[in-house]
């Protein structure tokens, strides 16, 4: 077989994939109904896992194998304790690939009027569920507020070889964080902009 052939049959039928991706995670965007409106369900993190007290939808890893919507049903289950029965998928929105190289895929669901029947909190990994009206969120803009990734190079680097000065100007980055204020609740972050994207208008 020629080489370009060789090139040829390996990507023809090839699902491109995030290039540096290193990580596959999904969170579930839980929609429930309650006092006659449409509403959205939050986790307070533990204190003692990573990012303890931040407000986040449930989520997590992805195992081998596993799509991003397994994956959200899943985490949502271990989490929460709502079964995979009690949810309706309704489909997946943008997803992100966060700096440290991890796409994450938001899977948005229906949870059914016996949800807090099901519900039961992992002490482990939930301090607190609350819900906040999908109006407030619509009818309320976010405090946006932004940070700059900056290139650290390390003094290794092969400045002479590949031909570029010293202080050459790396790209840098800069991320926008929507915050959100309900009540004593603060929603901001990646989930806030998950939020954003889904309220967008298409």
């Amino acid at each position: 077989m020629r080489e370009i052939d060789a090139i040829a049959a390996r990507c023809g039928g090839y699902q491109p994939e995030w290039m540096d991706e290193k990580r596959r995670c999904a969170v579930l965007v839980p929609f429930l109904e309650k006092d006659g409106e449409l509403h959205l369900l939050f986790e307070r993190r533990s204190g003692g896992i990573r990012q303890g007290g931040e407000t986040c939808f449930p989520g997590g890893g992805a195992e081998p194998g596993e799509s991003d919507t397994a994956c959200a049903l899943r985490e949502t289950e271990e989490e929460l304790g709502i079964p995979r029965s009690e949810i309706q998928v309704l489909g997946r929105s943008d997803f992100l690939l966060t700096p440290a190289g991890v796409r994450l895929q938001p899977v948005l669901g229906l949870l059914s009027p016996r949800t807090m029947d099901f519900l039961s909190p992992s002490p482990a990994e939930v301090a607190e569920v609350f819900t906040v009206p999908l109006r407030f969120l619509q009818e309320t803009e976010p405090e946006v507020y932004a940070y700059t990734q900056e290139p650290v190079v390390q003094p290794d680097f092969p400045f002479d070889a590949v031909g570029v000065p010293r202080d050459y100007r790396f790209t840098r980055g800069r991320v926008e964080v929507p915050v959100w204020h309900y009540g004593t609740h603060v929603i901001w972050g990646i989930t806030a902009r998950i939020l954003r994207s889904i309220l967008r208008p298409r």
